[in-house]
């Protein structure tokens, strides 16, 4: 999923983001493109990694089963 945003303003620290929707979404400035300013138009990509969702749920297993186990 790719998200369009204009920056619209920034607050102290924070860059102030829109959506297509109007949606306000704050972000750290220091987290933005160099250089970017005012008015500039920002792509954000949203991905979902499902390998590591899978390596985390088998570590929490794991942690659990020697939990249970311990007597």
């Amino acid at each position: 999923m790719v998200i369009t945003l204009t920056i619209d303003r920034f607050e102290e620290e924070n860059a102030v983001l829109l959506t297509e929707a109007g949606e306000i979404i704050v972000w750290p400035k220091n987290k933005l493109p160099e250089g970017a300013a005012e008015g500039a138009i920002l792509k954000f990509s949203i991905l979902r990694n499902e390998e590591e969702e899978k390596e985390k749920r088998e570590l929490a297993k794991e942690i659990l089963n020697e939990i249970m186990d311990v007597k």
